[in-house]
């Protein structure tokens, strides 16, 4: 636990900063731990052997993230006219190794670079709106906030569990105290600081708090289904960067598929 919380401090001190900075310095942070999760999903996934697709799930990902970071201004690319020869030369990919590299594995590439690159796409895109700092530390902050909560309560009051299948110890009172705990965070703050009208600070806070634990619930989903415990072991004591990030990976794409920002 003393490993745990010295990390946490540690990296949410610094990413907190580097979202304070923005620009470029929180656009390269962004990629850098999109590639990272990109390689923790296809290792979880066993297709990091085969280094042709894997290098064509890169490309792909970063492809889908590029218009959004700071900058792309460098060089503009068109995702629709990406993807289609990535998936094409996928296909012949699995010809050429006589289908040891099947069908399943190019769906995984594929599924892996969509799930990571658009979750990472509208972590830097949100950053870049007019205000962008305040909206990305609310809800950083409401994810953190759902997380403890959840935590504390689930452990304080816990019986009923939320979803055994997939993570056999969340509980359906830890879940209402990460909801509350996003509520109560988001207002909060958004009160003390202002930024947005009350029914939209709402739904940024119902979104966090209900989101973030789904996008927890998607992970979990995964390490359970190739019987992992942690994506990787960037951070000591919390896992990799999918274990990290899952929740803001979810949240964020939903707000803005809303129209909540």
């Amino acid at each position: 636990m003393k490993q745990r919380i010295i990390t946490g401090l540690i990296g949410g001190a610094g990413f907190l900063f580097l979202i304070y900075v923005g620009g470029a310095w929180y656009s390269l942070l962004v990629l850098l731990l999109a590639v990272m999760g990109f390689y923790e999903f296809i290792r979880m996934a066993g297709v990091q052997k085969y280094w042709l697709p894997g290098l064509l799930g890169y490309v792909l990902m970063v492809g889908i993230m590029w218009p959004s970071l700071a900058f792309s201004a460098w060089l503009t690319m068109s995702i629709p006219n990406l993807i289609l020869p990535v998936f094409l030369l996928l296909l012949t990919y699995s010809v050429l190794r006589k289908n040891q590299f099947h069908i399943e594995h190019i769906a995984l590439i594929l599924v892996g670079a969509l799930y990571i690159g658009y979750g990472f796409t509208y972590m830097a895109a949100t950053r870049s709106l007019p205000d962008g700092l305040f909206l990305s530390l609310l809800v950083i902050l409401g994810i953190w906030a759902t997380d403890s909560g959840a935590y504390f309560i689930g452990k304080a009051f816990g019986s009923k569990k939320l979803w055994p299948e997939i993570s056999p110890n969340k509980t359906v009172e830890g879940a209402a105290g990460g909801l509350a705990a996003a509520v109560i965070v988001v207002l909060g703050l958004n009160a003390i600081w202002g930024g947005f009208s009350l029914p939209q600070a709402i739904a940024i806070a119902l979104v966090t708090g209900i989101g973030g634990q789904l996008g927890d619930l998607i992970e979990s989903g995964l390490k359970r289904h190739y019987a992992i415990k942690d994506s990787g072991q960037l951070l000591p004591g919390h896992g990799g960067v999918l274990d990290r990030f899952d929740s803001m990976m979810f949240v964020f794409p939903v707000l803005h598929l809303l129209g909540i920002v």
